[in-house]
């Protein structure tokens, strides 16, 4: 049922704020990347060592993974995985590899695939769905029960393919990557619910223990670790050995550290984000952008104040997560919820804020003023507000009229336009 204001209430307290004009600049980031007709051949060279080669052998079955989280060109990459298996005459076939994500179903997961264009006709081989796990070893620390998927344990050989890049709720030489799919994406629910039953402060220790288990005890043949720079654009493909990842990961992460997007203001009164999304952040939006964690054990070294958050990505079908770290948002947003593709998730995870509702307002107009009205000890006639479309997409944004100066002295910032309103319709939404 559509959510529904009796009155205009939220409306009236919202119509004493005046909002600052805004600036748009370009943020200046690194724009190197493979193009998408390169990356089938870099895939293949990457895995065509005579190594690799040997632990494929005519006629077996390899499983290769594939994640949820929005990944450049995943459906390139996975198919050129797949290619490849094939000209070493392997049977290869693909499957989920997304913890909780997709509902925590077997269909729920193929939907998210699909979404992103993995298919078994794009990719020319199965894909093999399923929520059963079985149980490979125990932690050697603790005895606890380590899980993978079931089709995963039935091939004659897996290939890891995973994103590196920082998580947004721990640190460690270790977070988002291979290992972490290989022990939370191929663990399914079971195995991504052992992993986060203590929650994220430990996970830096505990993502090591528990792959160290999967890799003694499966049939792991390497994995190709891929990297992004600011623009959600592959510019990192590299090849691995099964015995070569824990020594090499760490270093793939501090590279796609650097290449990380940023926003190069601070003390921000409000961030507006247009839309948020697994698709974008696991957390929806990315705490290493927006300095606003779900957990209180990882420092933030930026100051925002308040956070307003307009809308949901189709993609992310539905699933608030991240919702909760925001402030104000918009009945919009809040009528497209889909709790039962949010809250396996969040169960899974154990951080039970990330899809709070926060208050809500008719229009992106009055979430904006709210969120501006409700800020503490600010400069009320130039107030500093940041406007992006979310937190992947930031070479430009958007900055208020007192910031302006600040820009003009930022080597890494250039100045796109005068200052303008606001392009609200008549109904006060900025789209």
């Amino acid at each position: 049922m559509a959510l529904e204001f009796k009155g205009d209430v939220v409306s009236a307290l919202a119509s004493s704020v005046t909002l600052p004009r805004m600036v748009r600049v370009k943020q200046l980031f690194d724009h190197s990347h493979f193009e998408p007709e390169e990356i089938p051949a870099i895939v293949h060279a990457q895995l065509d060592r005579p190594e690799m080669r040997e632990r494929i052998r005519p006629g077996m079955s390899v499983a290769v993974t594939c994640g949820s989280r929005g990944v450049a060109n995943i459906a390139i990459i996975t198919r050129a995985i797949v290619d490849f298996v094939k000209d070493c005459g392997g049977e290869p076939f693909v499957f989920p590899a997304m913890g909780s994500h997709g509902g925590a179903t077997a269909e729920g997961q193929i939907g998210i695939l699909a979404g992103y264009g993995v298919t078994e006709e794009s990719l020319g081989c199965p894909i093999r769905s399923s929520m059963e796990v079985v149980q490979v070893g125990n932690r050697e620390d603790n005895g606890r029960p380590v899980y993978i998927d079931k089709y995963a344990a039935e091939a004659d050989g897996i290939i890891l393919c995973g994103r590196v890049k920082a998580h947004t709720a721990f640190r460690g030489p270790y977070e988002s990557g291979i290992l972490k799919m290989a022990v939370i994406g191929m663990g399914k629910q079971r195995g991504a619910e052992q992993c986060h039953q203590d929650g994220f402060r430990d996970m830096g220790y505990d993502l090591p223990q528990i792959a160290k288990v999967i890799f003694d005890n499966t049939n792991i043949l390497g994995a190709v670790a891929l990297g992004e720079n600011a623009f959600d654009e592959t510019c990192i493909i590299e090849g691995l050995l099964k015995e070569e990842v824990f020594d090499r990961e760490p270093d793939i992460l501090k590279r796609t550290k650097e290449r990380l997007g940023k926003i190069y203001f601070d003390d921000i009164d409000v961030l507006v984000v247009d839309r948020i999304g697994k698709d974008i952040s696991g957390d929806g939006m990315d705490p290493n952008i927006t300095g606003r964690f779900a957990v209180p054990h990882v420092p933030s070294d930026k100051n925002v104040q308040h956070i307003a958050v307009l809308d949901l990505t189709e993609e992310t079908h539905g699933n608030c997560n991240g919702l909760g770290l925001s402030d104000v948002t918009t009945a919009r947003l809040v009528n497209k919820i889909d709790v039962d593709a949010t809250f396996p998730n969040v169960v899974t995870s154990t951080v039970v804020c990330t899809p709070r509702i926060p208050l809500f307002t008719r229009s992106d107009e009055d979430c904006i003023k709210i969120a501006l009205r409700t800020c503490n000890f600010i400069d009320r006639l130039n107030p500093r507000i940041v406007h992006i479309q979310d937190t992947m997409r930031l070479e430009e944004i958007f900055i208020s009229e007192a910031m302006l100066e600040e820009a003009r002295n930022n080597p890494h910032v250039e100045i796109l336009s005068e200052p303008e309103d606001w392009p609200f319709d008549e109904q006060g939404n900025l789209w």
